[in-house]
């Protein structure tokens, strides 16, 4: 999945590593005793909450475009820049978070208790208070996410970036050649994991000084529940969902064992991950033509039908903007068409990680892509612009609500929106003809190829901050970091290295959001929250079909309800920004069983004299 820097945002995630000093509200230290002995008033707590905002809103404007300059021109300058105002940063998260502690036990109306609470929790990466501390955590976090976006690799005697050794993993038969490139790949990771592992220690500590028993502990705290029961609900929601999965794995590895036989592929055994078709084996989507179903079924090629159209990478932009304005929401500004990055530049490295930018917390929004004029990035944009749209919605809320409602609303919505590039909208837009709209037999080898992106993806976003949750907690000791990663790919994906990992192997380093230290739960709710929020849109608009052919283009009802939820930002607990689109307060897995049923019934027939599970 991508990852969205949401920049200028509420304090609990604010720039990802957080902010300033305090200087209109911290009192000279000739009045410190003297204010100390005077219990602090419901006023005191207004006076704390309007100069943390202002200069929350000060620092987030400046930090947002250093770290846009620092993604699109890394160099050792950009890196310095960002790793500044990252400490500053760290330095105002940290003074909030310990100052906001002055009014524990306060009777305060609700607004203000949660705007507190929020800066109690800091940023999702706390430093100590201490000198030092968030100048040496911002150089980490800065050094990390710039040598994942330099790292490359030799093979076959040329020096090949991330893109290019994807595009192997993803289109080569020989399993050792993808063995070869896979490897290669994660000889980039070794070297973080001694700065990974301070990092820990730095933000483990500052987590503590807040109250926190880990960061695992203060990650799950912004969940509008307590860290225990939020655990319980991420079980459950895999539970849910978990089925089709293991029908998807035995069909899968059937398939994979047809093409490369049982020494390679053993039907009782993980996959090797190697051979999924994606350099981390969290979508599965490059392996189509190793297991669709039988019998030809016509193919919605979006790559080959935007070719045929003459689509360049804007046009793909300004059809995507579209999908929002039939909704009823306003064009995006002219800005974002003028200081967007939409193709990769020629003479400087950048990061080309897809993202979706808010630079001003109002209307200087914009996304930064390498776009490739492919199906796969057609639907990524209107994913980004979904990101872009709901920060617009929110803008008019305090800086502590400029975000989703929970993080995994924020990757839900644009999804969501991507559920609706069905045939259907194809024609809409004139780019199928309606003559070649596939027919209701041709559902399963489309669902399968959804299943195969979006169903592969939930054990392994769930995985991901369940390793982070033990490695926070002490579980994993650095030495065990990759045998803890392995174990958990292994009992939640059913997916295994291709062979042996060496010492001192950082396996999860070679996952963008690992050295990127971006939470990756909202993934897992997003994909949960996506098919919850499809569902709910296409019952307002009607839709008497099966759930998967809907699409809600051209729907202003929607598109009214739908921003209601957006505008509240995250001023509410996420259970009520839920209701106000579904109607119910509760997560739920159904709608993806709903959604996928037609294949559960094909994977089961498939299935039933295979041997199933690992």
């Amino acid at each position: 999945m991508k990852k969205h820097l949401y920049l200028a945002v509420a304090a609990t995630s604010l720039l990802i590593s957080g902010c300033v000093t305090l200087n209109d509200y911290t009192t000279p230290k000739a009045e410190t005793q003297t204010e100390a002995k005077t219990a602090p008033t419901q006023q005191d707590a207004k006076a704390f909450l309007q100069n943390a905002e202002a200069e929350i809103v000060e620092l987030a404007l400046r930090a947002s475009k250093i770290y846009w300059i620092n993604s699109n021109f890394i160099t050792q300058d950009s890196n310095w820049l960002a790793a500044k105002v990252g400490e500053e940063a760290g330095l105002l998260s940290t003074r909030l978070a310990n100052e906001a502690k002055r009014f524990n036990g306060l009777d305060v109306p609700a607004d203000m208790a949660r705007k507190l609470d929020m800066l109690k929790r800091g940023s999702n990466f706390p430093a100590p208070d201490k000198p030092g501390a968030a100048g040496e955590l911002a150089t980490i976090m800065t050094e990390l996410n710039a040598t994942y976006g330099q790292g490359k690799f030799s093979y076959k005697g040329k020096e090949m970036s991330l893109g290019e050794l994807s595009n192997i993993i993803a289109t080569s038969r020989d399993p050792q050649e993808l063995q070869a490139v896979w490897e290669g790949w994660r000889t980039v990771a070794p070297p973080m994991q001694k700065d990974y592992a301070r990092m820990v220690e730095i933000i483990n500590e500052g987590s503590k000084e807040l109250g926190y028993a880990d960061t695992g502990v203060l990650w799950k705290a912004g969940y509008d529940m307590p860290a225990d029961d939020f655990t319980k609900e991420a079980d459950r929601l895999w539970n849910q969902v978990k089925p089709l999965y293991d029908e998807l794995h035995c069909y899968v590895r059937a398939g994979l064992n047809e093409q490369y036989g049982d020494e390679i592929v053993p039907l009782d055994q993980p996959i090797r991950a190697d051979l999924l078709g994606n350099m981390w084996a969290q979508s599965w989507g490059n392996v189509y033509d190793l297991v669709k179903p039988e019998g030809e079924a016509p193919k919605v090629d979006i790559t080959a039908l935007m070719a045929k159209a003459n689509y360049d990478e804007i046009k793909m932009v300004k059809v995507s903007e579209k999908f929002f304005t039939s909704m009823g929401f306003d064009p995006l500004p002219d800005t974002f068409w003028e200081r967007s990055l939409f193709v990769k530049p020629k003479d400087h490295e950048v990061v080309c990680h897809a993202s979706a930018w808010n630079l001003d917390d109002q209307d200087d929004i914009r996304i930064k892509m390498c776009i490739k004029k492919d199906g796969e990035d057609f639907k990524t944009v209107h994913h980004e612009l979904g990101h872009n749209f709901y920060q617009r919605a929110y803008k008019h809320q305090p800086v502590f609500y400029k975000d989703g409602a929970n993080d995994g609303f924020h990757e839900a919505i644009g999804d969501m929106i991507s559920l609706s590039i069905t045939p259907d909208y194809l024609v809409q837009i004139g780019l199928l003809d309606a003559n070649d709209v596939p027919p209701a037999s041709a559902d399963i080898h489309l669902l399968m190829q959804q299943a195969l992106d979006k169903i592969a993806f939930l054990p392994f976003s769930i995985m991901m901050d369940q390793w982070r949750w033990n490695v926070f907690s002490g579980k994993y000791k650095p030495s065990e970091y990759n045998a803890g990663w392995w174990d958990l790919r292994t009992k939640y994906q059913g997916v295994r290295a291709p062979a042996a990992r060496p010492v001192g192997a950082f396996d999860p380093g070679a996952k963008f959001h690992i050295p990127g230290n971006t939470p990756y739960m909202r993934y897992f709710l997003a994909h949960i929250l996506q098919f919850q929020f499809h569902k709910a849109a296409c019952d307002m608009a009607g839709n008497t079909g099966p759930l998967h052919r809907c699409s809600v283009y051209n729907n202003k009802e929607v598109g009214a309800k739908f921003n209601d939820m957006m505008r509240m930002g995250s001023s509410k607990p996420w259970p009520e920004a839920l209701e106000a689109f579904t109607g119910t307060q509760k997560m739920d897995g159904s709608a993806i069983i709903e959604y996928f049923d037609p294949l559960i019934v094909y994977l089961k027939e498939e299935n039933k004299d295979k041997k199933c599970g690992w």
